[in-house]
């Protein structure tokens, strides 16, 4: 007899009706039951508040080991400077370094990020298509599963069971070259897809070291920047009245051209840095009609004046900023006219340097094109940038190739790109010649070319 039956027979008896019934009106299971219930949720409580304190204290020791190693950076930034000293050529090198490092982490950034765009998107064809072969999946294991418990026919069998284990051999003939490639293709996709799965993590954990590398390279920029331009304070304290001026001037005139004219007429300055500029073009056109273009001097930190005439500079010039065109010159330029620049998209924040040697004549907001700056190259040459966030170099100062300018912000501010994409940070180039607009194509180096013509 079994357990059950006993039970249903006691139950059935006059006793087994009474202890039913008191069970039925027992308060003291259901009273243990919710203490139960009581204690089990205020054992939850505590974990949740013991892991959220946990929580906290990991994160605050985070922050602290932050503020500890900017700290050390800020000491050691400190102290680097101190070594440098007052000399001038020091401090451009260090810039320069610095800012082409900054510059080719952003392009690693920028190809990682583009990377994982990719392999995501390959992760997520990879899942959908296993997905959908998920019912295809379980009937492949569960064939191959039958055919291993199959037994092999037997030796000695009836006529018709000889028969009909033929006709199975010859079904399973024809159906097990299929499932062998249904099965072999399941596993090359599910090796593919964690072989993926490593590489989205390896990726990440690049890109995770690279913008780590380039928040510290950015504050050692911004440090050495500001004690740059805290020299160039100290040597034109006198400058404070000519960038007035130059602003007062950049509101009385209505375009770029008239601009440029009237900073080198009634800024000493621009004026100042225009005859530096003929005096250096001069001195390279003697050395070119000589056969003697010197290309040593670009290796000088030092230098006061440009290491190679704007005009010999074709071909060799870099982009000022990491990014891909969205506008060339001559195209439509959103307000119904050709387009006198180019127009670069960049990343938020992105480093802006000098493509070539100049002077600056002009650093600060003007009209529809937000920040702008403007270079005498010499010869007749300008070079202007505008849609930047914050320009770093100052009116009358000197600057170098690849010398850091100017930092991008995190929107357009460039007019005619505003209307089209306002969360899209933008460059704009412009290159003039005797104050006329022409292509910069051809002064763009070869690679940067390919970049220009996207």
């Amino acid at each position: 007899m079994t357990i059950a039956t006993r039970f249903r027979q006691a139950l059935s008896s006059p006793s087994g009706a009474v202890v039913l019934a008191l069970c039925s009106f027992a308060p003291v299971p259901v009273m243990n039951g919710a203490i139960a219930q009581e204690t089990a949720a205020a054992t939850d409580d505590t974990a949740a508040s013991e892991q959220a304190i946990r929580q906290h204290t990991r994160e605050l020791e985070a922050a602290l080991a932050r503020q500890k190693s900017a700290a050390e950076l800020a000491d050691k930034l400190k102290a680097e400077i101190a070594a440098i000293g007052q000399d001038r050529a020091k401090l451009n090198q260090e810039l320069i370094d610095i800012a082409a490092k900054v510059r080719e982490v952003e392009t690693r950034i920028e190809g990682t990020v583009a990377s994982l765009a990719t392999l995501d998107e390959r992760e997520r064809g990879l899942k959908a298509s296993l997905d959908a072969r998920r019912a295809e999946t379980a009937e492949v294991l569960a064939a191959l599963q039958r055919a291993g418990r199959q037994l092999p026919p037997a030796l000695f069998v009836r006529p018709e069971d000889s028969l009909q284990s033929l006709r199975s051999a010859m079904l399973l003939g024809a159906l097990i070259p299929e499932m062998r490639g249904r099965a072999e293709k399941l596993i090359a996709d599910l090796g593919e897809l964690a072989d993926l799965r490593k590489t989205i993590a390896s990726e990440r954990d690049r890109l995770t070291a690279d913008r780590d590398r380039l928040a510290t390279d950015r504050t050692r920029l911004g440090a050495l920047v500001d004690e740059r331009q805290k020299r160039q304070a100290e040597a034109e304290r006198d400058m404070a009245a000519e960038r007035t001026r130059a602003l007062t001037l950049s509101r009385e005139v209505e375009n770029l051209q008239d601009l440029i004219a009237r900073l080198e007429k009634e800024l000493e300055s621009a004026a100042q840095a225009a005859r530096a500029a003929a005096a250096a073009a001069a001195a390279a056109n003697v050395q070119a009609s000589r056969g003697k273009p010197s290309l040593e001097s670009l290796n000088d930190p030092g230098r006061l004046t440009p290491a190679v005439a704007f005009a010999s500079a074709r071909g060799t010039l870099a982009l000022p900023v990491n990014g891909r065109t969205i506008r060339r010159f001559g195209e439509g330029d959103g307000a119904g006219g050709p387009g006198q620049g180019i127009s670069l998209a960049t990343a938020p924040g992105a480093q802006v340097t000098t493509p070539c040697d100049g002077w600056v004549v002009y650093s600060g907001p003007f009209r529809s094109y937000g920040q702008l700056l403007i270079l005498n190259a010499g010869g007749g040459y300008h070079v202007l940038l505008a849609g930047m966030e914050r320009i770093s170099v100052s009116i009358g100062q000197f600057v170098l190739t690849g010398e850091p300018v100017a930092t991008m912000g995190s929107a357009s501010r460039v007019a005619s790109i505003l209307a089209t994409n306002p969360s899209q940070p933008v460059l704009y180039i412009e290159f003039r010649k005797d104050g006329a607009p022409i292509d910069p194509a051809p002064w763009w180096a070869a690679s940067e070319g390919k970049k220009v013509r996207g």
